[in-house]
């Protein structure tokens, strides 16, 4: 799978519109739909918002095994009714998230 599949994937999982996105990167949403359409590459601080907005991890957006890619977009936490402007604070929640599970793995090897 291509990486503007995975992002598209991401994006239709979480129920984001386009626009509902590029206005949250602060972009146009053609530019979005270049990324997705894999007619552009997304910088790497506009994949680091999407991931943070989706609670993903930046290596989901490059992974080629489409089984894992479909397991990862299921599983991705999924926010109903969310307007655009607390897409933010949404982002901010699913970063401190990820960072937590990121500790609570780190201390069970050290276990």
């Amino acid at each position: 799978m291509e990486t503007g599949q995975a992002l598209k994937a991401y994006r239709e999982k979480n129920g984001f519109t386009q626009e509902a996105v590029a206005t949250y990167l602060s972009i146009k949403r053609e530019l979005l739909s270049y990324y997705e359409n894999d007619s552009r590459v997304p910088s790497v601080e506009v994949l680091e918002k999407l991931a943070d907005l989706y609670g993903a991890e930046l290596s989901d957006f490059f992974e080629t095994d489409k089984d894992h890619i479909n397991t990862n977009v299921a599983f991705a936490f999924r926010a109903t009714s969310v307007r655009e402007n607390d897409m933010k604070e949404l982002a901010q929640f699913r970063k401190v998230v990820q960072n937590y599970l990121k500790i609570v793995a780190l201390e069970k090897v050290d276990a």
